[in-house]
């Protein structure tokens, strides 16, 4: 059965959207099938074509439920479910499709605040720090504070990604033929932290890969699934 994750939060500039695609990126760099799903409303969705995981656009609450429903049939998939647009109804909803929940905050009182509240809200839900500063001296006020707001949640904390420019190559409407390999290696490890939430060995997942790979070259649309863009490049 495949697995869903939904990215949200009531604070907004926390960077879901790009943690999204970011996740579904190292997904697909560490052999894992995955969808990353659109339903911001302003938002348009972004073409397939170099990345490492399909799109699809739930943008409606009827295209969602026929997303989420396909996914759910699909074996050894993740549909990470890209909630960006701080709606608190639309959180709700989308907790309740999914397997984990990841509350992303930014290194700010404001952000904490709210993340403690979304953390008593949502009780399968994670924070992930993002964004995170790479100052050795501003990353330990920031860890500090976290440890002082959140410290009862330690365990549902992730390791933080950090402030990487190259995360915005991954929000274009057409993504470079190549990525910058600090790109690629923070969308893995990511990933990987995600995959050892849901149990999913990497191992496996490359398994999956290799052996659900079509034989011989067909056209995208005969084998992804009705509804999902198609990936150009693996």
């Amino acid at each position: 059965m495949s697995r869903i994750i939904c990215v949200i939060g009531n604070k907004g500039g926390t960077g879901k959207t790009t943690l999204s695609h970011m996740l579904c990126q190292g997904l697909g760099l560490l052999g894992q099938r995955s969808a990353c799903v659109l339903t911001d409303t302003h938002r348009e969705p972004l073409s397939p074509d170099g990345r490492r995981y399909v799109t699809a656009d739930g943008r409606t609450p009827e295209a969602l439920q026929k997303i989420v429903t396909k996914l759910r049939t699909m074996e050894g998939w993740v549909g990470v479910i890209d909630g960006g647009g701080n709606r608190a109804e639309v959180d709700r909803l989308l907790d309740s499709l999914s397997d984990i929940v990841i509350v992303p905050f930014r290194d700010s009182h404001e952000d904490l605040r709210t993340t403690l509240g979304d953390l008593q809200t949502f009780p399968h839900a994670y924070a992930l720090p993002s964004q995170w500063p790479t100052n050795a001296w501003q990353r330990d006020a920031a860890d500090r504070s976290v440890a002082q707001l959140l410290g009862e949640y330690r365990d549902r904390l992730l390791h933080p990604v950090a402030s990487l420019s190259a995360s915005k190559l991954l929000l274009q409407k057409q993504i470079p033929d190549s990525l910058p390999s600090n790109l690629g290696n923070a969308c893995r490890s990511l990933a990987r932290q995600v995959m050892e939430i849901l149990e999913i060995g990497e191992a496996d997942a490359e398994q999956r890969a290799r052996r659900d790979a079509p034989a011989v070259s067909v056209p995208p649309a005969a084998v992804m699934p009705e509804g999902y863009a198609s990936t150009a490049r693996h």
